[in-house]
């Protein structure tokens, strides 16, 4: 992701979600270093996006999103899978984390495909609408992209 990216990155992000965030915190995760970006480009448009970072001793998925029209095609999956293989080669010991909403069963199936497993909950974690989070972890260290 750059910096000439972001307008597109942000009409993904207010599509997507109804607390989105700003155009300047995804420009402060890309003047971070310990952030990891990826964009997916289809005929020179931005379709998704991927945003982990590791904060101290934790690594945290800040932030996943893929057009509605482009889901289902395993742009997600790529994003995601070219992500966790770039952390596991800068970080190879360390355990990524997230929450997702409970009431988003499909994106917690598609973490599990990746070695994920429950390890927690935050009642009332979203809000618009409320939402307790269900806190996820993987330890870098299994993952193998082949198998995903």
């Amino acid at each position: 992701m750059l910096p000439a990216d972001l307008h597109q990155v942000c009409a993904i992000e207010n599509l997507c979600y109804t607390t989105p965030w700003s155009f300047n915190s995804f420009k402060h995760e890309i003047e971070n270093s310990d952030a990891i970006l990826k964009v997916a480009v289809f005929n020179s448009q931005i379709i998704g996006y991927v945003c982990i970072r590791t904060m101290l001793d934790m690594t945290h998925l800040m932030n996943i999103a893929v057009l509605p029209e482009f889901r289902r095609r395993g742009i997600g999956k790529m994003l995601f899978g070219n992500a966790i293989g770039e952390l596991k080669r800068l970080q190879p010991n360390t355990k990524l984390t997230l929450e997702v909403r409970q009431s988003n069963t499909a994106a917690v199936r598609f973490y599990e495909k990746f070695g994920f497993n429950v390890t927690g909950k935050r009642t009332k974690y979203y809000k618009e609408p409320e939402d307790d989070a269900i806190i996820m972890e993987l330890d870098i260290a299994l993952f193998f992209p082949d198998q995903n």
